[in-house]
């Protein structure tokens, strides 16, 4: 059962990263309270104050949780030797560096990420990632995924980014890249989106409307060409008067 961390409320940054300088060697992490946009008290500590101090040490930010209307916890955590950089972190190291911020704990975590190829695989953020063209090629083979990933908002594009960039072996990635495509082949996606599947059903219906209406179209010409009377296709009942022996009219038979 995973351990669970302690709750820190420090009342700014200046406080979080005199916590960091004293416990980082030995905290396994800590939920840390945050203030939401005007919040003064109990902290007036930001999510971008406190990720900054947190790559100083060699930590990184992971799950938020709701905590109140003023504030939120966010869990920091010190980073693994095998965990994966994001090229906005990449971003702000480079600017601590500058600002001469950085802990050599910090500089370990990052000198790490150097050797060992991570700090180059840095993955890019929602609003700049790009898929691989080797799955784009793979989803393009396949007409229904093709429809499917069009259709894609970005949360779930990302997901799909995500997935695939923190794969190590180029066999992992390409099975991972035909589950994808078989899961979009099937109109599914990653994370709930209920208007991708009906986008895609309600094409593949016009499309087949289409087909048949230009099918139903080209047999209607030939039975034209066929009878003097023009009748083709027949698209409503046919009306038969008939009588009775006493002459009177029966009720109508539709043919």
């Amino acid at each position: 059962m995973p351990l669970e961390l302690p709750i820190l409320t420090v009342a700014n940054a200046s406080l979080w990263r005199q916590w960091l300088l004293k416990h980082h060697p030995s905290s396994p992490g800590v939920w840390l309270t945050l203030a939401k946009k005007g919040t003064t008290a109990p902290t007036t500590l930001t999510y971008q104050q406190a990720l900054e101090e947190a790559l100083c040490f060699g930590l990184i930010d992971g799950q938020a949780r709701k905590k109140d209307e003023t504030t939120f916890s966010q869990r920091f955590t010190p980073r693994t030797p095998k965990s994966t950089w994001s090229q906005r972190n990449v971003n702000i190291i480079a600017r601590l560096e500058e600002e001469n911020r950085m802990h050599a704990s910090g500089r370990e975590a990052v000198e790490a990420a150097k050797r060992d190829g991570r700090w180059e695989a840095a993955y890019a953020g929602s609003k700049s990632a790009e898929a691989a063209e080797d799955f784009l090629s793979e989803v393009a083979k396949v007409p229904k995924a093709q429809k499917t990933w069009e259709s894609l908002n970005r949360q779930n594009r990302y997901v799909i980014y995500m997935r695939l960039a923190v794969l190590k072996t180029e066999k992992g990635r390409e099975k991972r890249i035909a589950a994808f495509v078989e899961m979009l082949g099937q109109g599914e996606t990653p994370v709930p989106q209920k208007r991708v599947l009906e986008e895609v059903e309600a094409e593949d219906y016009e499309n087949e409307k289409d087909a048949k209406k230009a099918k139903g179209g080209k047999r209607k010409k030939s039975a034209e060409s066929d009878h003097d009377d023009g009748i083709g296709i027949v698209t409503k009942p046919v009306e038969t008067t008939r009588t009775t022996r006493s002459g009177r009219k029966a009720p109508a038979k539709y043919d």
